[in-house]
């Protein structure tokens, strides 16, 4: 009965996202605001992956700017050579600018439409998975991972900004069309926000089934008691592998939904502060729930913008504050806020979360043989 009344809470509140940003937003926002919005859901879909490697994994994921600017500047260099195509120029405006005539070897690749979405896939997950595999086979965690996937993040910067081929530091620019579709058209971003909002519906669908399937209790034992896991038969590695990679995957499609409905991808996108600002969301929203990080990155995208207008220099100040207090004094985040309200109404001590039951290791061979 229990799993009846949640799948059916599943559904319903998937129905009212739908209907939130299928209907009530665009009907209610200005295309400016809409876009707005559009940009900030591709904050979320990353959210979505920091939500399953950090709340469920442990993982403190300080560079998820690499992959976020992985995926948008792979679709820049796609756009920039649509663009090209248009005018019948051989190479992107800013090459021509600097003087370059042909068009670099790793550029041509992206000429296709199919090997562009498949390389926004396939090379922010394999690098994730490399990295994975190398950090996490060799037990680094806590502190130490935190500082190398930010040393991560703030090394492919530096490199972006001296590669004159990529933009340097102004980065990919002044993108026209999308597969064709002209991105001067209200009608066209207003698409471009749609797949952004069908994209995070899926993205959250997939780290639910995640967590609600075996893997998932896996990968919150192993947050929990990673020896102990261990000495059950598990390679915890292996369990952070995935959760590592899924985080990466997503924000590499969000990178790459970024750039168009931005308009541009820029070092300034992938260093330390923007894999910094994605982290500050989650905690705020609550990372060990499943839309707390997602409520938490379109919040603070939305206040920065509203705020910055008016105060730019004091919203910097009131975002640190505002993730001291929360992880000081709110571990859970505003998604845990109700909760500890409700018991503090209740006058109920705020209860210790209930281990999370490992699955049985598979039987010994011996035993095995006897029970047959």
């Amino acid at each position: 009965m229990k799993q009846l009344i949640g799948r059916w809470q599943t559904w319903a509140g998937f129905g009212v996202g739908a209907i939130v940003l299928f209907g009530l937003a665009p009907a209610i926002l200005s295309d400016f605001r809409l876009g707005l919005l559009a940009k900030f859901l591709c904050f979320a879909i990353v959210a979505v992956g920091i939500g399953l490697a950090w709340g469920r994994g442990g993982m403190l994921v300080l560079g998820q700017g690499v992959f976020f600017g992985l995926g948008g500047y792979i679709m820049g260099m796609h756009l920039k050579i649509s663009d090209a195509a248009l005018t019948n120029q051989d190479v992107p405006d800013f090459m021509q600018i600097a003087g370059v005539r042909e068009l670099p070897g790793y550029w041509q690749p992206f000429a296709s439409p199919v090997v562009t979405l498949v390389a926004i896939v396939v090379i922010p997950t394999g690098i994730a998975a490399l990295l994975g595999f190398g950090v996490f086979k060799r037990r680094v965690k806590g502190a130490y991972f935190a500082i190398l996937s930010q040393a991560l993040a703030a090394a492919l910067a530096i490199l972006l900004i001296g590669q004159t081929s990529v933009g340097g530091s102004n980065g990919l620019t002044n993108f026209r069309t999308f597969f064709g579709f002209s991105l001067k058209d209200p009608v066209n971003k207003q698409m471009l926000y749609f797949i952004a909002a069908a994209v995070l519906l899926g993205s959250v669908a997939v780290v639910r089934q995640l967590m609600q399937s075996r893997y998932g209790e896996l990968l919150v034992a192993v947050r929990d008691g990673e020896e102990r896991v261990r000495f059950l038969g598990y390679d915890p590695a292996n369990i952070k592998v995935v959760a590592y990679v899924v985080a990466a995957l997503f924000a590499s499609i969000a990178g790459a939904l970024f750039a168009p409905i931005v308009g541009f991808i820029a070092p300034s996108q992938v260093g330390i502060l923007p894999s910094i600002a994605f982290l500050i969301g989650v905690a705020i929203g609550g990372r060990t729930t499943l839309l707390g990080p997602v409520l938490g990155a379109i919040g603070v995208a939305w206040a920065q913008t509203l705020l910055s207008e008016r105060f730019p220099s004091e919203w910097t100040y009131a975002q640190g504050l505002l993730f001291i207090v929360v992880v000081g004094f709110f571990p859970a985040g505003l998604a845990g806020l109700g909760v500890f309200l409700r018991r503090r109404r209740k006058g109920k001590p705020d209860a210790e979360p209930e281990p999370v039951p490992l699955p049985d290791p598979d039987p010994e061979p011996e035993k095995a043989g006897a029970n047959a």
